[in-house]
Protein backbone atom coordinates (compact mmCIF):
# COMPACT_ATOMS: atom_id res chain seq x y z
CA UNK A 1 0.00 0.00 0.00
CA UNK A 2 2.15 2.87 -1.26
CA UNK A 3 2.13 6.24 0.48
CA UNK A 4 1.19 8.18 -2.68
CA UNK A 5 -2.42 7.98 -3.83
CA UNK A 6 -3.03 7.55 -7.57
CA UNK A 7 -4.99 9.91 -9.76
CA UNK A 8 -8.64 9.12 -10.32
CA UNK A 9 -12.13 10.51 -10.21
CA UNK A 10 -13.64 11.66 -6.88
CA UNK A 11 -15.34 8.87 -4.94
CA UNK A 12 -19.01 9.32 -3.93
CA UNK A 13 -19.49 10.54 -0.36
CA UNK A 14 -21.68 7.57 0.48
CA UNK A 15 -19.19 5.08 -1.03
CA UNK A 16 -21.74 3.71 -3.50
CA UNK A 17 -20.51 1.69 -6.47
CA UNK A 18 -21.66 1.63 -10.09
CA UNK A 19 -24.33 -1.01 -10.66
CA UNK A 20 -21.97 -2.75 -13.09
CA UNK A 21 -19.53 -3.53 -10.27
CA UNK A 22 -22.12 -5.57 -8.41
CA UNK A 23 -23.34 -7.64 -11.36
CA UNK A 24 -22.45 -11.27 -10.67
CA UNK A 25 -20.74 -10.32 -7.40
CA UNK A 26 -22.17 -13.19 -5.40
CA UNK A 27 -20.41 -15.66 -7.70
CA UNK A 28 -17.01 -14.08 -6.98
CA UNK A 29 -14.92 -14.65 -3.81
CA UNK A 30 -14.62 -11.70 -1.43
CA UNK A 31 -11.55 -10.86 0.67
CA UNK A 32 -11.13 -8.20 3.35
CA UNK A 33 -7.89 -6.37 4.06
CA UNK A 34 -7.66 -4.58 7.43
CA UNK A 35 -4.89 -1.98 7.46
CA UNK A 36 -3.29 -0.94 10.76
CA UNK A 37 -1.30 2.21 9.95
CA UNK A 38 0.88 2.37 13.06
CA UNK A 39 4.55 1.53 13.61
CA UNK A 40 6.80 2.09 16.58
CA UNK A 41 9.68 3.06 14.25
CA UNK A 42 9.60 3.80 10.51
CA UNK A 43 11.84 1.43 8.57
CA UNK A 44 14.10 3.31 6.16
CA UNK A 45 13.03 1.29 3.09
CA UNK A 46 9.27 1.41 3.71
CA UNK A 47 6.93 3.59 1.67
CA UNK A 48 3.68 2.11 3.01
CA UNK A 49 1.04 4.41 4.49
CA UNK A 50 2.16 4.15 8.12
CA UNK A 51 2.70 6.56 11.01
CA UNK A 52 4.86 6.56 14.11
CA UNK A 53 3.79 8.22 17.39
CA UNK A 54 6.12 11.17 16.71
CA UNK A 55 4.55 11.70 13.27
CA UNK A 56 1.04 11.68 14.72
CA UNK A 57 1.97 14.03 17.54
CA UNK A 58 -0.66 14.68 20.21
CA UNK A 59 -3.29 12.60 18.42
CA UNK A 60 -1.12 9.49 18.26
CA UNK A 61 -2.35 7.71 21.37
CA UNK A 62 -5.93 8.73 20.65
CA UNK A 63 -5.69 7.45 17.08
CA UNK A 64 -4.45 4.05 18.18
CA UNK A 65 -6.93 3.76 21.05
CA UNK A 66 -9.94 4.50 18.84
CA UNK A 67 -8.73 2.86 15.66
CA UNK A 68 -10.54 -0.47 16.06
CA UNK A 69 -13.87 1.36 16.35
CA UNK A 70 -13.12 3.27 13.15
CA UNK A 71 -12.24 0.09 11.28
CA UNK A 72 -15.45 -1.53 12.52
CA UNK A 73 -17.38 1.48 11.19
CA UNK A 74 -15.89 0.98 7.74
CA UNK A 75 -16.75 -2.73 7.78
CA UNK A 76 -20.36 -1.72 8.47
CA UNK A 77 -20.15 0.71 5.57
CA UNK A 78 -18.96 -2.15 3.36
CA UNK A 79 -22.05 -4.15 4.29
CA UNK A 80 -24.32 -1.25 3.35
CA UNK A 81 -22.55 -0.56 0.06
CA UNK A 82 -22.43 -4.17 -1.04
CA UNK A 83 -26.05 -4.78 -0.06
CA UNK A 84 -27.41 -7.88 -1.73
CA UNK A 85 -23.98 -8.36 -3.34
CA UNK A 86 -22.44 -9.00 0.09
CA UNK A 87 -21.21 -12.53 0.59
CA UNK A 88 -19.24 -14.61 3.05
CA UNK A 89 -15.64 -13.50 3.31
CA UNK A 90 -13.16 -16.10 2.10
CA UNK A 91 -10.01 -14.48 3.52
CA UNK A 92 -9.12 -11.72 5.98
CA UNK A 93 -5.64 -10.22 6.10
CA UNK A 94 -4.56 -7.76 8.79
CA UNK A 95 -1.51 -5.84 7.59
CA UNK A 96 0.33 -2.65 8.24
CA UNK A 97 2.19 -1.03 9.69
CA UNK A 98 2.46 -3.29 12.68
CA UNK A 99 -0.95 -4.79 13.46
CA UNK A 100 0.27 -6.33 16.69
CA UNK A 101 1.01 -2.88 18.13
CA UNK A 102 -2.73 -2.84 18.82
CA UNK A 103 -3.98 -4.89 21.76
CA UNK A 104 -5.19 -8.35 20.76
CA UNK A 105 -8.70 -7.31 21.82
CA UNK A 106 -8.72 -4.64 19.10
CA UNK A 107 -7.71 -7.07 16.36
CA UNK A 108 -10.33 -9.51 17.64
CA UNK A 109 -12.97 -6.75 17.51
CA UNK A 110 -12.06 -5.92 13.90
CA UNK A 111 -12.31 -9.57 12.89
CA UNK A 112 -15.56 -9.84 14.84
CA UNK A 113 -17.06 -7.03 12.77
CA UNK A 114 -16.19 -8.86 9.54
CA UNK A 115 -17.79 -12.00 10.95
CA UNK A 116 -20.98 -10.29 12.15
CA UNK A 117 -21.49 -7.86 9.25
CA UNK A 118 -20.41 -9.93 6.26
CA UNK A 119 -19.94 -13.44 7.55
CA UNK A 120 -16.87 -15.67 7.34
CA UNK A 121 -16.68 -18.80 5.23
CA UNK A 122 -16.41 -21.90 7.45
CA UNK A 123 -12.84 -22.52 6.25
CA UNK A 124 -11.84 -18.84 6.01
CA UNK A 125 -8.14 -18.03 6.06
CA UNK A 126 -7.48 -15.27 8.63
CA UNK A 127 -3.95 -13.83 8.67
CA UNK A 128 -2.20 -11.17 10.68
CA UNK A 129 1.22 -9.74 10.04
CA UNK A 130 3.40 -9.27 13.10
CA UNK A 131 6.80 -8.00 14.08
CA UNK A 132 8.72 -10.52 16.21
CA UNK A 133 9.18 -7.93 18.98
CA UNK A 134 5.50 -6.92 19.12
CA UNK A 135 3.96 -10.25 20.14
CA UNK A 136 3.61 -12.17 23.38
CA UNK A 137 2.73 -15.78 24.08
CA UNK A 138 -0.60 -14.79 25.64
CA UNK A 139 -1.45 -12.34 22.88
CA UNK A 140 -0.90 -14.95 20.16
CA UNK A 141 -3.05 -17.44 22.06
CA UNK A 142 -5.83 -14.85 22.24
CA UNK A 143 -5.69 -14.23 18.49
CA UNK A 144 -5.77 -17.93 17.68
CA UNK A 145 -8.69 -18.47 20.03
CA UNK A 146 -10.61 -15.70 18.24
CA UNK A 147 -10.24 -17.32 14.83
CA UNK A 148 -6.92 -16.17 13.36
CA UNK A 149 -5.49 -19.13 11.47
CA UNK A 150 -2.28 -17.79 9.95
CA UNK A 151 0.52 -15.46 11.05
CA UNK A 152 3.25 -13.81 9.02
CA UNK A 153 6.33 -12.58 10.89
CA UNK A 154 8.46 -9.80 9.43
CA UNK A 155 11.85 -11.46 9.88
CA UNK A 156 13.57 -9.72 6.90
CA UNK A 157 17.09 -10.84 7.92
CA UNK A 158 18.94 -12.77 10.63
CA UNK A 159 22.03 -10.56 10.38
CA UNK A 160 22.25 -7.59 12.79
CA UNK A 161 24.07 -5.18 10.45
CA UNK A 162 21.53 -5.86 7.68
CA UNK A 163 18.64 -5.23 10.05
CA UNK A 164 20.33 -2.01 11.16
CA UNK A 165 20.58 -0.77 7.56
CA UNK A 166 16.87 -1.50 7.15
CA UNK A 167 16.11 0.26 10.47
CA UNK A 168 14.57 -2.93 11.82
CA UNK A 169 14.67 -2.99 15.60
CA UNK A 170 14.00 -6.60 16.56
CA UNK A 171 16.63 -9.01 17.89
CA UNK A 172 17.11 -11.87 15.38
CA UNK A 173 16.93 -14.32 18.28
CA UNK A 174 13.35 -13.21 18.84
CA UNK A 175 12.14 -14.81 15.59
CA UNK A 176 12.39 -18.50 16.58
CA UNK A 177 10.82 -17.63 19.93
CA UNK A 178 7.87 -15.92 18.24
CA UNK A 179 7.44 -18.91 15.91
CA UNK A 180 7.50 -21.25 18.91
CA UNK A 181 4.79 -19.20 20.63
CA UNK A 182 2.65 -19.22 17.47
CA UNK A 183 2.97 -23.00 17.21
CA UNK A 184 2.06 -23.40 20.87
CA UNK A 185 -0.99 -21.18 20.33
CA UNK A 186 -2.15 -23.54 17.59
CA UNK A 187 -1.69 -21.42 14.47
CA UNK A 188 -2.32 -23.57 11.40
CA UNK A 189 0.23 -21.78 9.25
CA UNK A 190 3.32 -19.73 10.13
CA UNK A 191 5.04 -17.61 7.48
CA UNK A 192 8.32 -15.69 7.50
CA UNK A 193 9.03 -12.64 5.32
CA UNK A 194 12.57 -12.03 4.08
CA UNK A 195 14.24 -9.20 2.14
CA UNK A 196 17.40 -9.69 0.09
CA UNK A 197 19.72 -7.19 -1.56
CA UNK A 198 20.12 -4.72 1.30
CA UNK A 199 23.22 -2.55 0.76
CA UNK A 200 26.11 -4.24 2.56
CA UNK A 201 24.47 -7.68 2.62
CA UNK A 202 26.93 -10.32 1.41
CA UNK A 203 26.05 -13.64 -0.12
CA UNK A 204 27.10 -15.24 3.17
CA UNK A 205 24.75 -12.90 5.07
CA UNK A 206 21.86 -13.99 2.85
CA UNK A 207 22.75 -17.65 3.38
CA UNK A 208 22.71 -17.02 7.12
CA UNK A 209 19.21 -15.54 6.90
CA UNK A 210 17.91 -18.42 4.78
CA UNK A 211 19.40 -20.98 7.14
CA UNK A 212 17.94 -19.20 10.18
CA UNK A 213 14.51 -19.01 8.57
CA UNK A 214 14.50 -22.69 7.65
CA UNK A 215 15.68 -23.65 11.14
CA UNK A 216 12.28 -22.48 12.41
CA UNK A 217 10.50 -24.86 9.97
CA UNK A 218 8.04 -22.28 8.60
CA UNK A 219 5.11 -23.39 6.48
CA UNK A 220 5.59 -20.48 4.09
CA UNK A 221 8.36 -18.06 3.12
CA UNK A 222 8.14 -14.81 1.17
CA UNK A 223 11.43 -13.48 -0.18
CA UNK A 224 11.42 -10.05 -1.82
CA UNK A 225 14.24 -8.12 -3.40
CA UNK A 226 14.87 -4.74 -1.82
CA UNK A 227 13.41 -1.89 -3.85
CA UNK A 228 14.69 1.61 -3.16
CA UNK A 229 11.41 3.52 -3.16
CA UNK A 230 11.47 7.26 -3.90
CA UNK A 231 10.88 9.46 -0.89
CA UNK A 232 12.12 6.95 1.68
CA UNK A 233 15.02 7.45 4.09
CA UNK A 234 16.87 4.67 2.27
CA UNK A 235 16.48 6.49 -1.05
CA UNK A 236 17.92 9.64 0.49
CA UNK A 237 20.92 7.72 1.80
CA UNK A 238 21.51 6.18 -1.62
CA UNK A 239 21.19 9.59 -3.28
CA UNK A 240 23.78 11.05 -0.90
CA UNK A 241 26.17 8.22 -1.73
CA UNK A 242 26.08 6.74 1.78
CA UNK A 243 24.79 3.41 0.44
CA UNK A 244 25.12 1.74 -2.98
CA UNK A 245 22.19 1.02 -5.27
CA UNK A 246 21.24 -2.68 -5.12
CA UNK A 247 22.96 -4.56 -7.95
CA UNK A 248 20.73 -6.50 -10.37
CA UNK A 249 23.18 -9.39 -10.74
CA UNK A 250 23.51 -9.68 -6.95
CA UNK A 251 19.72 -9.70 -6.60
CA UNK A 252 19.43 -12.46 -9.22
CA UNK A 253 22.08 -14.59 -7.51
CA UNK A 254 20.31 -14.22 -4.17
CA UNK A 255 16.94 -15.11 -5.66
CA UNK A 256 18.39 -18.27 -7.19
CA UNK A 257 20.02 -19.19 -3.89
CA UNK A 258 16.72 -18.70 -2.07
CA UNK A 259 14.89 -20.91 -4.55
CA UNK A 260 17.57 -23.59 -4.30
CA UNK A 261 17.58 -23.65 -0.49
CA UNK A 262 13.81 -23.47 -0.07
CA UNK A 263 13.12 -26.18 -2.62
CA UNK A 264 15.78 -28.40 -1.03
CA UNK A 265 13.97 -27.92 2.30
CA UNK A 266 10.73 -29.27 0.82
CA UNK A 267 9.06 -26.01 -0.20
CA UNK A 268 7.63 -25.23 -3.64
CA UNK A 269 7.29 -21.87 -5.34
CA UNK A 270 3.70 -20.93 -6.15
CA UNK A 271 4.29 -17.25 -6.97
CA UNK A 272 7.53 -15.64 -8.06
CA UNK A 273 8.42 -14.44 -4.54
CA UNK A 274 6.56 -17.02 -2.44
CA UNK A 275 7.18 -20.62 -1.43
CA UNK A 276 4.95 -22.99 0.56
CA UNK A 277 5.47 -26.36 2.22
CA UNK A 278 2.02 -27.68 1.25
CA UNK A 279 -0.76 -26.43 -1.04
CA UNK A 280 -2.79 -25.41 2.02
CA UNK A 281 0.17 -23.32 3.22
CA UNK A 282 -0.12 -20.94 0.27
CA UNK A 283 -1.49 -17.51 1.14
CA UNK A 284 -4.99 -17.71 -0.28
CA UNK A 285 -5.59 -14.00 0.40
CA UNK A 286 -2.76 -13.00 -1.93
CA UNK A 287 -3.84 -15.61 -4.46
CA UNK A 288 -7.23 -13.90 -4.60
CA UNK A 289 -5.47 -10.60 -5.36
CA UNK A 290 -3.39 -12.22 -8.10
CA UNK A 291 -6.49 -13.84 -9.61
CA UNK A 292 -8.43 -10.57 -9.75
CA UNK A 293 -11.03 -11.34 -7.06
CA UNK A 294 -13.02 -8.73 -5.11
CA UNK A 295 -11.58 -7.26 -1.94
CA UNK A 296 -12.48 -4.46 0.44
CA UNK A 297 -9.55 -2.61 2.00
CA UNK A 298 -10.32 -1.07 5.40
CA UNK A 299 -8.18 1.73 6.83
CA UNK A 300 -6.27 4.90 5.90
CA UNK A 301 -4.83 4.64 2.39
CA UNK A 302 -6.31 1.16 1.87
CA UNK A 303 -7.18 0.14 -1.70
CA UNK A 304 -10.24 -1.90 -2.70
CA UNK A 305 -11.48 -3.61 -5.83
CA UNK A 306 -14.98 -4.84 -6.64
CA UNK A 307 -16.11 -5.85 -10.10
CA UNK A 308 -13.61 -3.77 -12.03
CA UNK A 309 -13.91 -0.67 -9.83
CA UNK A 310 -10.85 0.25 -7.75
CA UNK A 311 -10.88 2.89 -5.03
CA UNK A 312 -8.59 4.14 -2.29
CA UNK A 313 -9.13 5.77 1.08
CA UNK A 314 -7.81 9.06 2.42
CA UNK A 315 -4.30 8.60 3.79
CA UNK A 316 -4.10 10.25 7.20
CA UNK A 317 -5.65 8.56 10.25
CA UNK A 318 -7.20 11.87 11.38
CA UNK A 319 -8.87 12.44 8.00
CA UNK A 320 -10.02 8.82 7.94
CA UNK A 321 -11.56 9.12 11.40
CA UNK A 322 -13.25 12.42 10.54
CA UNK A 323 -14.91 10.99 7.42
CA UNK A 324 -16.33 8.03 9.31
CA UNK A 325 -17.45 10.20 12.26
CA UNK A 326 -19.43 12.31 9.78
CA UNK A 327 -21.12 9.20 8.40
CA UNK A 328 -19.28 9.48 5.09
CA UNK A 329 -17.15 7.01 3.17
CA UNK A 330 -13.39 7.39 3.72
CA UNK A 331 -12.83 6.77 -0.01
CA UNK A 332 -10.76 9.54 -1.64
CA UNK A 333 -10.84 8.55 -5.31
CA UNK A 334 -11.63 5.71 -7.65
CA UNK A 335 -11.27 4.42 -11.19
CA UNK A 336 -13.34 2.14 -13.36
CA UNK A 337 -10.96 -0.25 -15.06
CA UNK A 338 -11.30 -0.65 -18.80
CA UNK A 339 -11.34 -4.07 -20.44
CA UNK A 340 -7.76 -3.38 -21.55
CA UNK A 341 -6.70 -2.46 -18.00
CA UNK A 342 -8.14 -5.69 -16.66
CA UNK A 343 -6.53 -7.72 -19.43
CA UNK A 344 -3.06 -6.27 -18.77
CA UNK A 345 -3.42 -6.85 -15.03
CA UNK A 346 -4.53 -10.44 -15.58
CA UNK A 347 -1.51 -11.24 -17.73
CA UNK A 348 0.85 -9.43 -15.34
CA UNK A 349 -0.43 -11.17 -12.21
CA UNK A 350 -1.41 -14.65 -13.35
CA UNK A 351 1.83 -15.24 -15.22
CA UNK A 352 3.63 -14.86 -11.86
CA UNK A 353 1.82 -17.92 -10.50
CA UNK A 354 3.06 -21.52 -10.61
CA UNK A 355 -0.25 -22.54 -12.17
CA UNK A 356 0.52 -20.11 -14.96
CA UNK A 357 -1.57 -18.13 -17.41
CA UNK A 358 -4.18 -19.80 -19.64
CA UNK A 359 -3.31 -19.35 -23.29
CA UNK A 360 -6.90 -18.31 -23.96
CA UNK A 361 -6.27 -15.21 -21.83
CA UNK A 362 -4.04 -13.89 -24.61
CA UNK A 363 -5.27 -12.36 -27.83
CA UNK A 364 -4.40 -13.98 -31.13
CA UNK A 365 -1.72 -11.34 -31.68
CA UNK A 366 -0.25 -11.93 -28.21
CA UNK A 367 -0.21 -15.71 -28.67
CA UNK A 368 1.99 -15.16 -31.71
CA UNK A 369 4.74 -14.00 -29.36
CA UNK A 370 4.66 -17.16 -27.24
CA UNK A 371 7.09 -19.27 -29.35
CA UNK A 372 9.77 -16.58 -28.93
CA UNK A 373 9.73 -16.58 -25.11
CA UNK A 374 9.47 -20.38 -25.07
CA UNK A 375 12.49 -20.69 -27.37
CA UNK A 376 14.57 -18.51 -25.06
CA UNK A 377 13.78 -20.73 -22.10
CA UNK A 378 11.73 -18.13 -20.22
CA UNK A 379 8.37 -19.88 -20.39
CA UNK A 380 7.14 -23.47 -20.63
CA UNK A 381 3.88 -24.41 -22.30
CA UNK A 382 2.24 -26.91 -19.96
CA UNK A 383 -0.92 -28.07 -21.70
CA UNK A 384 -3.02 -24.99 -22.29
CA UNK A 385 -1.09 -22.79 -19.84
CA UNK A 386 2.12 -20.75 -19.86
CA UNK A 387 4.39 -21.18 -16.84
CA UNK A 388 7.56 -19.22 -16.11
CA UNK A 389 10.80 -21.17 -15.93
CA UNK A 390 13.32 -20.45 -13.20
CA UNK A 391 15.13 -18.09 -15.57
CA UNK A 392 11.80 -16.58 -16.58
CA UNK A 393 10.98 -15.77 -12.96
CA UNK A 394 14.03 -13.51 -12.88
CA UNK A 395 12.68 -11.64 -15.90
CA UNK A 396 8.93 -11.93 -15.26
CA UNK A 397 8.08 -8.28 -15.94
CA UNK A 398 10.07 -8.38 -19.17
CA UNK A 399 8.22 -11.50 -20.33
CA UNK A 400 4.91 -9.73 -19.70
CA UNK A 401 6.03 -6.66 -21.63
CA UNK A 402 7.10 -8.82 -24.56
CA UNK A 403 3.82 -10.71 -24.67
CA UNK A 404 1.79 -7.51 -24.50
CA UNK A 405 3.94 -5.54 -26.94
CA UNK A 406 2.17 -4.03 -29.95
Amino acid sequence: MPSALPDGEPAPEDGSLPASALVGATSRPLAVYLHVPFCRVRCGYCDFNTYTPSELGDVGDTSMASYADQAVAEVRLARRVLGEAAREVRTVFVGGGTPTLLPPADLVAMLGAVRSELGLAPDAEVTTEANPDSVTRDGLARLREAGFTRISFGMQSAVPHVLATLDRTHDPARVPLAVEWARAAGFDEVSLDLIYGTPGESQADWETSLDAALASSPDHVSAYSLIVEPGTALARRVRRGELPVPDDDDLADKYLLADERLVAAGMEWYEVSNWARRPQSRCLHNLLYWRGADWWGVGPGAHSHVGGVRWWNVKHPAAYAARLAAGASPAHGREVLSDEDRHVERVLLELRLREGLPLVALSERERAGVPGVVARGLVLQEGDRLVLTREGRLLADGVVRELLAD
